[in-house]
């Protein structure tokens, strides 16, 4: 079975050689796009009145479709942060159970899915709730009224949906290559967290903390020391991916740029 989620990074630059890391993040990878140049928010309003109409309504009573595209919209308020379906549950007038039914279609549809919390039961404090998180950050952009790169870059989002970005590129990139992802998150309960971490390949275990900004900080990378000492992987395992313009090392730390790690580059 080969799992094709919308273009990744590297195979939307081959339709458009002008894409950047931050245009990508606003149109996302939905072939469609690209074939037809139509404009982002014709498209993802049809996308989502046809997902719903044609997918969705199989399962759902139709009184519930409003309902379902509320949803949607708390979903995307709710990317890159822990999953809470008891919140999600008493905004829409609904059961958690209920919530977790339309989460578990909107994974199986690959519209969403989880990051898991790294844990081991040698360490039993730590956060054991799940993230959530878009494969596809150009619909999480319209779902969040979000129709230009000045608006993305300006919204109190923006440092969840470039979080997103990468984590759902680096899931892309082992997909595309024939591999099951094994992606994680770290939060502890004295808050020490890692956004990332990539055991795909268990000799080459990575941490990867992203940040949006452009300017490199090294106490960015205070966490990844301190976890990578825990875990046993060293300094040149561990990443901070932000949107600095050129990559280079500090203090032992790869800083990437945004555009590196679109394009495979570590």
């Amino acid at each position: 079975m080969v799992k094709l989620l919308p273009f990744s990074f590297q195979e939307a630059c081959k339709a458009d050689q002008a894409l950047t890391p931050d245009t990508f993040m606003l149109q996302g990878g939905y072939p469609r796009i690209y074939d037809t140049r139509m404009p982002l928010n014709l498209f993802f309003s049809n996308y989502i009145d046809t997902y719903i109409e044609r997918d969705v309504s199989e399962y759902l009573d139709v009184r519930n479709l409003a309902d379902f595209r509320r949803f949607l919209t708390l979903c995307a308020l709710s990317s890159g942060a822990l999953i809470n379906y008891t919140n999600i549950a008493n905004e829409l007038g609904v059961s958690p159970r209920t919530v977790k039914a339309w989460m578990s279609i909107l994974e199986s549809s690959y519209i969403a899915f989880h990051l898991i919390p790294f844990y081991t039961n040698a360490r039993k404090q730590v956060v054991k709730t799940p993230k959530l998180y878009f494969y596809d950050t150009g619909l999480l952009c319209h779902l969040l009224g979000i129709r230009t790169v000045e608006a993305l870059v300006a919204h109190p989002k923006f440092g969840d949906i470039f979080e997103n970005l990468i984590i759902a590129e680096t899931m892309k990139q082992h997909l595309n290559a024939n591999q099951e992802p094994q992606l994680f998150f770290y939060r502890d309960a004295s808050k020490v967290e890692v956004d990332l971490l990539d055991f795909t390949d268990p000799n080459n275990r990575m941490l990867i903390e992203i940040k949006s900004g452009q300017t490199y900080h090294d106490r960015f990378a205070r966490h990844l020391t301190l976890i990578g000492n825990v875990l046993g992987i060293p300094c040149e395992r561990q990443y901070v991916t932000s949107r600095v313009e050129h990559s280079y090392v500090s203090q032992g730390i790869r800083v990437t740029s945004a555009l590196d790690w679109l394009e495979g580059r570590r």
